[in-house]
């Protein structure tokens, strides 16, 4: 066939031209196969790129919803601490005898003579300690003043 073609064109000149021809024809073939394949990669990797970000936001809405489930449990752990330790109003003497007698009662409340020896520490604590003893008598009115007696 190529053979009766040169010989259609006439010459050598002719098997050149043929050849460039059929060399167009293989370049151009493969690059459609190039660019094929290149197309085919393409879209493999925007399928991958799509399932990486679907697996990515799956994975940040499962935290989220993890974060906000540990905050409420945490936050429900201090508010019954908060109501473990919320103290008792006490409005009237009736109201502490009426709780002492309680089994909740009977290990906080405390019998009138440990109350009156809270008081009594009370007092002491806040009492005036008076001045110091010995040779340290008070501070010297003026403090920028060399200390005396070394």
């Amino acid at each position: 066939m190529i053979a009766a073609l040169v010989a259609k064109l006439g010459g050598a000149g002719a098997a050149i031209k043929i050849g460039l021809v059929a060399l167009l024809v293989v370049w151009g073939l493969r690059v459609d196969q190039l660019r094929g394949r290149y197309k085919a990669d393409l879209a493999a990797c925007e399928a991958g790129r799509a399932l990486d970000q679907a697996h990515g936001e799956r994975d940040v809405a499962q935290a989220t919803a993890g974060f906000a489930i540990a905050g409420a449990a945490a936050a429900q752990t201090y508010a019954d601490r908060l109501a473990a330790r919320a103290p008792l109003i006490i409005k009237s003497t009736d109201t502490v005898r009426e709780y002492a007698q309680t089994d909740a009662g009977r290990v906080p409340c405390r019998d009138p003579e440990r109350v009156r020896a809270i008081d009594d520490l009370d007092a002491a604590i806040a009492a005036d300690p008076g001045a110091a003893g010995g040779r340290a008598g008070g501070l010297h009115p003026d403090p920028a003043a060399p200390p005396a007696g070394r």
